[in-house]
């Protein structure tokens, strides 16, 4: 089943991009964090500047030319049009991957103290670095994975003491 994502580039204009279009993407990682894409014969140079998994809000730049991306699902959408995404508050104590892939980078340790949007790791997923960053202030409680673990969906990243 195709998925539909609306990216809102810049804070201004949406796009709405399927499953389908992504696969049809020629996608070549060159290094860390930069991409060659070939996409209806235009080449295009992408270097992802920074990236957050949770709040799905990256970072890019395109042949010379930094974009603003948010990228949401129909999920997300819903939830906005219903007026809920600002009313939530929910005490998160895990971390769990939200894909399978690769952890290149565990960038805190137990007992640590950590505000909300520390970076905690970066997950390698679908040829993207991501940065999972902690979404709330808390300690470090235990950190169930290490750099260069391979980990599949819902697997326990780090979990955060009870407050």
């Amino acid at each position: 089943m195709d998925k539909t994502y609306i990216v809102k580039v810049n804070n201004q204009e949406d796009f709405h991009i399927n499953t389908s279009d992504i696969n049809q993407l020629d996608l070549v990682k060159n290094s860390k964090g930069h991409y060659h894409v070939l996409q209806q014969n235009k080449s295009f140079k992408v270097e992802v500047l920074s990236g957050d998994l949770n709040s799905k809000h990256y970072q890019i730049n395109v042949n010379g030319t930094n974009y603003d991306l948010q990228i949401s699902n129909d999920l997300d959408c819903l939830i906005e049009n219903m007026g809920l995404s600002n009313h939530v508050s929910q005490q998160v104590n895990t971390i769990i991957a939200p894909m399978p892939g690769l952890i290149l980078e565990v960038q805190v340790k137990v007992g640590q103290d950590v505000q909300e949007n520390t970076p905690l790791l970066i997950l390698e997923a679908m040829k993207m670095e991501n940065s999972i960053v902690s979404p709330r202030t808390g300690v470090i409680k235990s950190i169930s994975v290490k750099k260069g673990e391979a980990v599949e969906k819902g697997h326990l990243l780090i979990e955060f003491e009870s407050e």
